[in-house]
């Protein structure tokens, strides 16, 4: 069978085009794989970015967060125990030697509870470096120094075990327990708080419940606090993990994240 002309021109076109698309199509393709790597790589650089200022951020609170609770301690315990000391101490009167000895043993006594004080809040100033030694430990921590208060039933469980590669994220988790605590405490008004940290192979939890009067998450989110929930999701997610929030005869906020 003999090839027209015409045939043969339009053969020729067709093989012509698709020689053509080849090179272009995969050019395109070569581009567009390229700007996708492009954004994925600018994507992991602001990830990077935003985990690196979120640590920063998470340290200077807890630090701030130290230091508040130093001042008031320092104002409300050891200042109360000194200056009542102080007065005890001036009202001795060396001629009624009957009382002098009842009142040098009063203020002795409430010197030693100052000492006693200043031993609680040297461990406080020692408390920041907890996490260092392990998220349960400075949970631990925080929990037993709000016992010295006895407003609350506490109680604490954990089956936590420290993995290498890991501080950077239990930095930014202990913060926002803290965040979490002081809420229960300050807002919620509860009586009663449980923390639980469970840990498997592949990921860790931190449950924090109280019987607080909870709280109805679209109407806290209108209100100033809501940038506390607000910033306690975003850290969440920004390492990984996920919030899950039950409001039922008080509040249960669950934390999970991975931890291999």
């Amino acid at each position: 069978m003999q090839i027209s002309s015409k045939d043969l021109i339009l053969l020729i076109g067709l093989a012509s085009v698709i020689f053509l698309i080849a090179p272009v199509s995969l050019i395109t393709y070569v581009m567009l794989y390229n700007n996708r790597k492009k954004r994925h790589e600018q994507e992991k650089a602001w990830l990077k970015t935003s985990f690196e200022n979120e640590l920063l951020k998470s340290q200077m609170e807890v630090q701030e967060q130290t230091m508040q609770t130093l001042a008031g301690h320092l104002h409300d315990n050891i200042g109360q125990l000194l200056s009542l000391t102080a007065v005890t101490l001036s009202t001795i009167k060396p001629d009624d030697p009957l009382r002098v000895r009842e009142k040098v043993d009063s203020a002795s006594q409430l010197a030693k509870r100052a000492i006693k004080e200043l031993r609680q809040l040297s461990r406080l100033i020692y408390g920041q470096e907890l996490t260092r030694m392990g998220l349960d430990k400075a949970i631990a921590f925080e929990l037993d120094y709000l016992k010295t208060a006895d407003l609350h039933v506490i109680t604490f469980d954990s089956n936590y075990k420290p993995k290498e590669g890991q501080h950077d994220k239990e930095i930014i988790l202990f913060r926002i327990f803290q965040e979490i605590l002081n809420n229960a405490v300050r807002h919620a008004e509860a009586t009663a708080i449980d923390v639980a940290i469970q840990q498997d192979e592949q990921s860790l939890e931190v449950r924090i419940k109280d019987n607080g009067k909870g709280f109805v998450e679209e109407e806290v989110m209108k209100e100033k606090r809501g940038m506390g929930l607000f910033n306690i999701r975003k850290r969440v997610a920004l390492i990984g993990g996920e919030v899950r929030i039950l409001i039922q005869n008080g509040t249960e906020i669950k934390i999970v994240v991975p931890y291999p």
